[in-house]
């Protein structure tokens, strides 16, 4: 546990947020449940305490180990769960027991009622097959892809499929009392890239928005699903805030905004920083803007050589910021080097311990206390 009067000392030092900003801040879904509601609203009340931790499946897997209950390399290193829980849904539209990397989605289900009785943020991205082609997220060799699963196109029966499975899964979610657990979902992730069949590249601007609609319609319309929180997140190529709006589907199918942007290698540290800043800079007046949460929502360095990173590199570059959170990408078990967050013995260990204690960074005991659920 941080010492408390370091978060004090930082509360002391954010603007008070008016009760008109409060009250500008709603889910997109009009029949949102109570819970998703109240996760919002404390998601952006809590950017006046300081900036929530995340890691992509953080209780799935890490550095030696797969699946032990309580077990999470975040906090075998600083004692503390981090605040932001990260999952994908990958391979659950044809029907897959496990995701894309593995995690049976019914042990994903006890991990979000985990995750949810202890006051945690789950955020479910969805790393989708290639409708047309039946290929990965990756492959992009048609530019139809979009356009065939809309309204009209030869996959859009299948696709429909797919969401149904989405929204079968989304219904499990549930605690003991029966109340559904709220879900960032963020589906079509770094769409303003071309490496997923989703992207830039790979479909028009009017496609991309259409097919954005067209799940959030159907997921909480035609499915009923009432406990989601819909993140928009473009790559970090954007230089304004048209250029990040240029694919955006509208202030009623949005509710969180954020980008990925990651360093690719230790060289550019003083680049990654600099463009993060920046980027969260325009990010700030666009959540501003149209009254939306915004967040860093994928971020790190493979592997985190630098020993110094997480205080050096990570927090100069997001500390002035008033975002909801940060999430850096997952510890893989299985293959060597490919994580984002420290273990024992890491390199950069000691300094996560320092970055875990700094007055602005909010882990899970932190979150727990402000009861953001009720």
């Amino acid at each position: 546990m941080k010492p408390l009067y370091l978060c004090f000392c930082f509360l002391l030092a954010w603007p008070a947020c008016t009760g008109k900003q409060e009250d500008n801040i709603k889910p997109s879904d009009q029949h949102a449940s109570l819970q998703t509601d109240n996760l919002l609203k404390s998601l952006h009340k809590l950017t006046q305490k300081g900036i929530l931790f995340g890691h992509q499946d953080d209780l799935a897997y890490g550095i030696g180990w797969v699946y032990p209950e309580g077990e999470s390399d975040v906090k075998r290193v600083c004692g503390d769960f981090p605040a932001v829980y990260g999952m994908d849904l990958g391979h659950l539209e044809k029907g897959s027991p496990v995701n894309l990397d593995s995690v049976p989605f019914e042990q994903m289900r006890s991990f979000a009622r985990n995750i949810f009785s202890r006051g945690g943020v789950i955020t479910i991205s969805w790393h989708a097959d290639n409708p047309l082609t039946r290929g990965s997220a990756w492959d992009i060799s048609s530019r139809m892809t979009v356009q065939s699963v809309l309204p009209g196109g030869e996959k859009h029966e299948i696709f429909k499929q797919w969401l149904d499975r989405l929204a079968n899964f989304f219904h499990t979610l549930y605690n003991e009392q029966g109340q559904a657990i709220p879900v960032i979902f963020r589906p079509y992730h770094e769409h303003t890239g071309s490496w997923f069949w989703w992207g830039k590249d790979l479909c028009t601007a009017r496609e991309f928005i259409d097919l954005w609609r067209f799940t959030v319609n159907y997921l909480c319309q035609e499915k009923q699903v009432h406990h989601l929180l819909f993140a928009y997140s473009p790559s970090s190529g954007f230089e304004s805030e048209e250029e990040y709006l240029e694919r955006y589907p509208g202030d009623e199918y949005v509710d969180l905004i954020g980008f990925d942007d990651y360093q690719m290698g230790p060289d550019e540290k003083t680049n990654f920083r600099d463009r993060v800043s920046r980027k969260l800079d325009i990010l700030s007046e666009v959540a501003a803007k149209h009254h939306k949460v915004a967040a860093l929502t994928e971020t790190g360095l493979e592997g985190i050589p630098d020993p110094e990173w997480w205080t050096g590199v990570l927090w100069p570059a997001v500390q002035e910021h008033p975002i909801s959170y940060v999430l850096v990408w997952r510890n893989a078990h299985n293959r060597p080097g490919h994580h984002y967050a420290p273990y024992p013995g890491h390199v950069s260990e000691h300094d996560f311990i320092e970055f875990y204690n700094l007055p602005g960074t909010l882990f899970q005991h932190e979150i727990t206390m402000e009861s953001i659920y009720w």
